[in-house]
């Protein structure tokens, strides 16, 4: 290196630091906490203390106060080619170009699990073990056994307890359900045999509703008796654009009016799922579609839809956007989640 090249090198200026990081720490937790939650992830990858805020208390209190709580939506991916399952997120833009991207600070999800979100975490329950991922650090931390016999569906959580229903340990041909506590990482094994034949589950106003094709059933945790609820099966849900919702206090299904048109047409949909968050409605579809070449190729849509309970019951809907938010051609979508944070 020549005398004036490294003159000059060493008469150049030191780049002064960001003028963010010169702030008070009180001020940048309060940038912060206006930003959008789902930049998060790229904010705690500028510097250990940007992480270090970012998984902080602090930040999510000064969220709180500024009325910035936000419901993220996650979903979790499956991509034939590789086998793996991710976790993603939904990113949205001012644009409405909303994305779903891969959270690549996380590990691949465990095959064959249920996930229930949790407050501001989400719980992946498997045949033999549980996991906890942290929405507002996307940190991943192992939790408590389940017994192997007891895995098949998480149906949610009721008075911060997840519930598991699986098979029984002496007899396949009947189920049980389980009760994991979150705060003490014990199972609890409450007084309750299921048919066999059950094969859906959700969990409505701290009740767990189950259905099959022939009966409907409504079990009461807090007073650990049963209910029929034969309404809950008094309707078959397709792939129309028709969206129907079920009032456990009429127990009634009322069709959400105002969407008429407002939809895409999902000619070639493979599959579809919705959550609630905020009186919103998020609806994930996939769809098939085939080039010249006659290969077949994944995409996975979004539709966000707002809902309003009008006079004498009726529920009105409006799609605010919807959008094509993954398109790999080869990835499958498992489930979706609403998560405050």
């Amino acid at each position: 290196m020549s005398s004036r090249i490294r003159a000059e090198k060493e008469q150049s200026p030191v780049p002064p630091p960001s003028l963010i990081t010169c702030l008070p720490y009180d001020i940048i937790v309060d940038i912060i906490a206006r930003v959008p939650i789902y930049y998060y992830p790229k904010i705690s990858l500028v510097s250990k203390s940007f992480r270090s805020i970012v998984a902080s208390r602090e930040l999510y209190t000064s969220r709180s106060l500024l009325g910035r709580t936000e419901h993220c939506l996650y979903a979790v991916l499956y991509n034939y080619n590789t086998d793996d399952y991710h976790l993603s997120i939904l990113r949205r833009e001012v644009n409405n170009n909303n994305r779903l991207v891969i959270i690549l600070t996380l590990p691949c999800m465990p095959c064959s699990v249920s996930y229930v979100p949790v407050g501001s975490k989400i719980y992946a329950v498997g045949s033999s073990s549980s996991l906890s991922i942290d929405c507002r650090s996307h940190k991943v931390q192992s939790n408590s056994s389940i017994p192997k016999y007891m895995y098949e569906k998480v149906p949610g959580i009721i008075n911060g307890k997840i519930y598991l229903i699986g098979d029984d340990k002496e007899s396949h041909s009947r189920k049980r359900v389980m009760v994991l506590d979150i705060e003490t990482q014990m199972t609890i094994k409450p007084d309750l045999e299921l048919d066999q034949f059950w094969y859906d589950a959700v969990v409505m106003e701290d009740k767990i509703y189950m259905r099959h094709s022939m009966k409907s059933f409504v079990y009461v945790p807090k007073e650990s008796k049963w209910e029929s609820d034969e309404m809950l099966n008094s309707k078959r849900l397709g792939k129309c654009v028709t969206i129907r919702v079920y009032d456990p206090k009429q127990r009634c299904w009322r069709v959400v009016k105002g969407l008429k048109n407002s939809l895409p047409k999902r000619r070639h949909t493979v599959w579809s799922t919705m959550v609630g968050y905020d009186e919103k409605l998020a609806m994930f579809f996939q769809i098939y579609n085939s080039n010249v070449d006659e290969d077949v190729e994944i995409s996975t849509w979004c539709a966000e839809i707002s809902l309003e309970r009008r006079q004498g019951g009726e529920i009105w809907g409006k799609v605010l956007w919807y959008d094509d938010v993954f398109d790999d051609g080869c990835s499958f979508m498992v489930t979706c989640l609403a998560v405050a944070v």
